[in-house]
């Protein structure tokens, strides 16, 4: 704006803002909306953009799902912009105002409807125009959210995924228009992701634990209940000093508490056993942590279970084609599900993706070689 130019000129030119100066080897990044976003604002004069690098910088769905998978933005969302992505990003002046859609729009309806969905709320037109503030594309994801319920309920993707695989379903979904299909593939999709990112969550929750017992196993010569006091001390002082500096994510404090308690219910067992003595209390530690690392295996035995059900379904009812390509492109694009796969070795993942991979360089082969015919 006005009123930033010459402050902004100061800081590209002397490396100052106010009295403070920019430390040498620093790089200076900044990022803002363009003036057709933003009435307060203005182009950059040349003197400006003489002295910066200017990145215009677009919406884009593909490299947004990435992301969105990563933030568990609802999957009704993201199966919606999966047939229409050119309602990902919309900005619209007419005779009546605005009219827009945005990532940030879609994400904040996302929160919402977890939350309406927790309290039995029904998400109509008039709460998603709230964020998605273009009537016809509020509309549209309205009737959407209606038909993506339905499906949730007619092909049971729970059961699905517990091995139950009904044929009449599968035949169902067959004779399916495409778009439901997709709704129903995102589903699945989904209801994995869920499973990955809790295991996911598990492995972080019990390193993060397995950490604070080596720090125990390396404490000063106390006894045992103060050495683990003591870990449970440091670590609480630890937490509030990120909370107040800003520096926990929701995750990240939630997976904090999480071992605070833990360690919290350790340091019980060991004062109401008396086990001060701290080989003794060392061997009881290691006891009761086998037990958490025991849950994150069974979680990564019944999300190997669970992927197998879902090729089965896919099988069943898709076999090999284009559906089976959304789904295992889909699994390379969820954060949780590559995170899974890494640890988890899945013999119809591997076949399907090879053969994806291969068609994918055929297809460019081919491009090329028209081209060079053509040329």
């Amino acid at each position: 704006s006005e009123t930033m130019a010459p402050m902004m000129l100061q800081f590209l030119q002397c490396k100052t803002f106010g009295n403070h100066k920019i430390p040498e080897g620093w790089i200076i990044v900044a990022a803002g909306n363009p003036p057709e976003f933003n009435k307060s604002v203005r182009e950059f004069d040349v003197v400006t953009l003489d002295r910066i690098k200017l990145i215009p910088v677009e919406a884009d769905f593909s490299v947004w799902k990435e992301y969105a998978y990563q933030e568990s933005i609802h999957p009704a969302i993201i199966s919606y912009l999966d047939v229409k992505n050119q309602n990902f990003c919309q900005i619209e002046t007419t005779v009546d105002g605005k009219m827009f859609a945005t990532p940030r729009g879609w994400e904040d309806l996302s929160r919402l409807i977890e939350v309406y969905e927790k309290i039995g709320k029904a998400v109509d037109r008039d709460v998603i125009f709230q964020y998605i503030q273009h009537p016809g594309i509020s509309k549209d994801f309205a009737n959407y959210l209606e038909l993506y319920y339905k499906y949730e309920n007619q092909y049971q993707v729970d059961e699905i995924l517990k091995g139950v695989i009904k044929e009449e379903l599968c035949e169902k979904l067959v004779r399916a228009p495409f778009d439901e299909k997709l709704s129903v593939i995102g589903l699945v999709l989904s209801k994995l992701g869920n499973l990955f990112k809790e295991a996911m969550e598990q492995e972080n929750y019990t390193a993060a634990l397995m950490e604070q017992l080596k720090l125990f196993q390396d404490g000063t010569n106390k006894s045992a209940t103060s050495r683990l006091g003591d870990v449970v001390t440091a670590l609480s002082m630890e937490r509030h000093r990120k909370k107040a500096a800003d520096l926990l994510s929701r995750r990240e404090d939630y997976r904090m508490r999480r071992v605070l308690h833990k360690l919290q219910d350790y340091l019980q067992i060991l004062k109401v056993d008396h086990l001060e003595d701290t080989s003794a209390a060392w061997d009881r530690l290691r006891s009761l942590f086998a037990k958490e690392s025991r849950a994150y295996d069974e979680m990564i035995d019944q999300c190997g279970e669970a992927l197998e059900h879902g090729f089965d379904f896919m099988e069943a009812a898709f076999g090999d084609s284009q559906e089976m390509v959304i789904f295992i492109t889909n699994l390379n694009t969820n954060y949780y599900c590559i995170r899974f796969l890494q640890e988890y070795e899945c013999q119809r993942y591997y076949q399907y993706n090879k053969k994806l991979l291969f068609e994918d360089r055929e297809g460019e082969l081919k491009k090329r070689i028209d081209a060079a015919f053509r040329g």
